[in-house]
């Protein structure tokens, strides 16, 4: 564990103050859910809570099926990281932060395919090795918590089924984790 030599006081109600430095690097957001461990020395430790998280194993599979089926890479995210990979070694993706071109997709809740003669927008911000085909988020509940995405090295362009497939996988992602 990292100290940052930060001291905060737990205020009357229990509250304490998550400054905001941290609340920027580590990517959280008013009102983003937080999992509490408590360790047998007296640490507390607050995790960002991804239900998404949860349906990994799942993930797994659908990106496997997205692969055979569309033949492109495929991946799914939680509102952070790339929690499935398929089509390209994992460690070039899984557990990245999305880049924040996705981030703004999810957000405004928007689709997006990538049209011909356009640049694309990144998987990750920190490399341009591979760019957004079609991206579709995944709501549930009315709120954002994650997206369903095809990607490339920027060679392929995908038509109106991928897209239509994308929609699909997410939309029942979000019903999936309304249940």
């Amino acid at each position: 564990m990292k100290a940052t030599g930060i001291v905060r006081r737990i205020d009357d109600l229990g509250r304490v103050v998550i400054p905001k430095e941290i609340r920027r690097t580590m990517r959280i957001r008013e009102g983003d859910p937080l999992e509490i461990y408590t360790e047998k020395d007296g640490e507390v430790i607050f995790k960002k809570y991804s239900p998404m998280g949860e349906w990994s194993e799942s993930a797994n599979q659908i990106c496997e099926t997205l692969y055979k089926t569309a033949g492109c890479c495929a991946t799914v995210a939680d509102r952070d990281t790339y929690i499935s990979v398929c089509g390209v070694p994992k460690r070039e993706l899984a557990d990245k932060h999305i880049s924040s071109d996705l981030e703004q997709l999810m957000e405004a809740r928007r689709l997006y395919q990538r049209k011909s003669g356009e640049k694309g927008l990144p998987v990750i911000d920190s490399s341009d090795k591979y760019v957004i085909e079609t991206a579709a988020p995944i709501i549930s509940e009315g709120d954002v918590m994650g997206c369903v995405v095809f990607f490339s090295e920027g060679d392929k362009l995908l038509g109106e089924v991928e897209y239509k497939l994308a929609q699909t996988v997410a939309g029942f992602l979000g019903k999936q984790m309304e249940s």
